[in-house]
């Protein structure tokens, strides 16, 4: 490995002999100088991989020194270290990106510290990310084991999660593929989870988690007053990790009274899950109370078209009388249209906007070579959602109503999950399309991979006709038909796709935000 290359600039040079003998020791190579004019020709002509730069200097100081290092290289880190501790010196210093500070006399050890700081940090969080995981991979493997209530699967399911985003950043991919088998044992173990319980949990509300059908009753509406307005932001499709890759950007202008998951009904698709949070009720019984209103997967129309009717009879029927608008994007134009008019919503008691982008682009990955190229990971999956979270009129909304003292609410409809493994289905011509659930009649399917429900009414579903039935598909399962089998499975393989049972479609955020 070569040695580590030191600038050491300061006016007083020689008296720093003892520190730069200690670092030599350590195999540093240390070039001293004793001005700012000095160390910008002498970086001028050498490469250096961090400087020391003394603040109080005669000549070029050393905030000036460090303006004209960073313009000729912004990434080189600079340690400012002072006699003096003014905070308007700090500022001033932090402000030009400094990559630490240290206040005279230093003695060797801090000089060591924050060369570990700046130069092996990675190498250290990496090794001590390592080192944690594996701590924790056993400790995780025994709760898989014995892990039986929902709240024990949302508790593991935010374990697992925490060490993906941990271990996403470190070199040691051996790590990561022993994590990722986790996460299909423990999507494989969850969906024994729901296949023997999702049923009672419909029998006995006081043993179930909050769901779609309960989320507004329970979570909502206890958050709005007429003191103060609230904001209820429904990001579609919209997974856990997603939320955590954006979360930073949220607490510069909000910050987290609460963050709790529910879990979303099945099926884990748009017009069931979405509608069902808005009406308040399950897909059955949307259809007996508001057949004007719902329709199902082979009625023609847009499925969730009627979602402030369904929320404006949920609001009726639970006798809450307050000032509501709703609004869905589902372009940018309209996300521009509504952030320039924002102003308008602090009247309301309660404002709701759908925010459909991170379901155009899960579909769109199917549908684009570009967005599949970008988005081929979770980890690039969660960067997408990233760049896009800053860049959108979403955040533009979030800082106005930051600004107009608005409670933000953050939640989705369901997750989604990227599929690899095909599972063998036939059905009629009327069965539904979609890849993660099916809905017909006399269906043919691998039963080791799906949840089946052969009478739909008692999981609360619509029967279109007397013999439908409805199968969801297990962890990373994507349901194909026999004819064009290998076409269809190279087409949707490593795309995302929700509607089934896993972890990252089911167990989802609901977040409660105040301004900062």
């Amino acid at each position: 490995m070569n040695a580590i290359k030191i600038l050491w600039v300061d006016d007083e040079i020689d008296l720093l002999k003892p520190h730069i003998l200690f670092l030599e020791k350590k195999n540093y190579t240390v070039t001293k100088c004793q001005s700012g004019t000095e160390a910008i020709e002498i970086l001028d002509n050498n490469n250096f991989d961090i400087v020391f730069l003394d603040e109080n200097m005669p000549g070029l100081s050393g905030i000036e020194t460090l303006s004209e290092i960073k313009e000729k290289n912004e990434s080189l880190p600079v340690v400012m270290i002072t006699k003096s501790e003014e905070e308007y010196i700090m500022e001033e210093a932090i402000g030009s990106k400094i990559a630490d500070y240290l206040i005279k006399p230093v003695n060797p050890n801090q000089i060591l510290l924050s060369l570990k700081k700046n130069l092996d940090h990675s190498r250290l969080v990496s090794e001590k990310t390592t080192a944690n995981y594996q701590q924790e991979f056993r400790k995780i493997a025994m709760d898989l084991a014995m892990v039986n209530s929902f709240e024990e699967w949302s508790d593991l399911y935010q374990k697992l999660l925490y060490w993906e985003l941990q271990l996403e950043d470190i070199e040691d991919s051996g790590m990561f593929e022993i994590l990722e088998s986790q996460k299909v044992e423990a999507n494989s173990q969850f969906f024994k989870f729901v296949q023997k319980n999702y049923e009672d949990w419909f029998n006995n509300s006081e043993d179930a988690p909050i769901m779609s059908h309960t989320l507004f009753r329970k979570k909502v509406i206890p958050e709005i007053s007429k003191e103060q307005p609230t904001i209820l932001v429904v990001i579609d499709n919209l997974r856990y990790d997603q939320w955590k890759a954006f979360e930073p950007v949220v607490n510069n202008y909000y910050k987290k009274e609460e963050e709790t998951s529910y879990y979303s009904i099945l099926p884990t698709a748009t017009q069931y899950a979405r509608n069902s949070i808005f009406s308040g009720l399950m897909p059955s019984e949307m259809e007996k109370r508001h057949p004007d209103l719902w329709l199902n997967d082979i009625d023609e129309g847009g499925k969730n078209m009627n979602e402030n009717e369904f929320l404006t009879a949920q609001l009726q029927r639970l006798g809450v009388n307050i000032k509501h608008e709703y609004y869905k994007i589902t372009n940018e134009r309209s996300g521009k249209t509504l952030a320039s008019n924002f102003k308008g919503l602090k009247d309301n008691d309660l404002t709701v906007i759908v925010y459909n982008f991170v379901d155009m682009l899960s579909h769109s990955k199917t549908e684009m070579e570009v967005i599949k190229e970008l988005a081929s990971n979770d980890k690039s999956y969660r960067s997408l959602t990233l760049s896009w979270f800053k860049n959108s009129p979403l955040l533009e909304m979030i800082q106005q109503a930051q600004q107009l003292g608005f409670k933000l609410l953050i939640t989705t409809d369901h997750g989604t999950i990227n599929v690899k493994n095909p599972s063998k289905v036939i059905g009629d011509k009327n069965t539904s399309l979609n890849l993660r659930y099916k809905t017909g009649k006399s269906l043919t399917y691998e039963e080791k991979e799906v949840l089946s429900a052969t009478n739909p009414k008692k999981i609360h579903l619509p029967s279109i006709n007397m013999s439908s039935s409805f199968i969801f598909a297990k962890g990373d399962y994507f349901f194909a038909y026999p004819n064009n089998y290998n076409h269809y499975v190279s087409y949707y393989r490593n795309t995302y796709q929700h509607g089934g049972v896993s972890l990252e479609e089911m167990i989802i955020p609901f977040i409660v935000l105040k301004p900062r």
